[in-house]
């Protein structure tokens, strides 16, 4: 990578534009950006799940998937960029493997519980924003193949998560209480 990266203010993007890795330019408020920043936002806020205290194997887990956002977020901005389907396996094991101890659920839980499972469920949300805006990004360009299924993979694999968090701090789920009548 070398010194790709030593200048930070370009004002490349004063004219709100900003640059593909291809060298293109488009507009900030373009479909691919906003699944670029989505991505982005995202990982920030499993950086902010990883402040938390998390099983080692919960920590290593998500530092994987936050390297799999980079590439994501790459592959979105370098259009041809491949995004193998190989992060979708492993996320489907992830799911698997840790969904397997839960009890089955039969309501809505509402977001929350300890710190830790709270921010989950907020990178839970943001992943579906995510894949709400590559799923709007697919209707008008190209985008990586398998791009949405990992998204929403990873949602899922985020509440089970909150779950599975939870359960490790003997904290009960919060069970939606349904308010109007049937």
């Amino acid at each position: 990578m070398g010194n790709r990266l030593s200048k930070i203010v370009t004002r490349t993007g004063d004219n709100g534009t900003t640059g593909l890795a291809d060298g293109s330019r488009v507009a900030k408020d373009s479909a691919r950006i906003h699944a670029i920043g989505s991505v982005d936002e995202l990982n920030s806020h499993l950086g902010v799940l990883l402040a938390e205290t998390l099983p080692l194997e919960i920590r290593e887990l998500l530092l994987r998937v936050q390297n799999e956002l980079f590439d994501l977020g790459g592959a979105l901005a370098y259009p041809v960029a491949p995004f193998r389907e190989d992060k979708l396996a492993h996320l489907d094991a992830a799911i698997a493997h840790y969904n397997a101890g839960l009890p089955p659920l039969k309501e809505f839980i509402l977001p929350g519980g300890i710190p830790a499972a709270a921010q989950c469920h907020v990178a839970r949300t943001v992943a579906r924003r995510a894949e709400r805006d590559l799923a709007a990004l697919a209707h008008a360009e190209a985008m990586p193949e398998h791009a949405l299924p990992y998204l929403n993979r990873l949602s899922d694999l985020l509440f089970v998560l909150c779950r599975v968090l939870n359960r490790a701090a003997s904290q009960t789920e919060t069970m939606w209480n349904r308010t109007s009548p049937d």
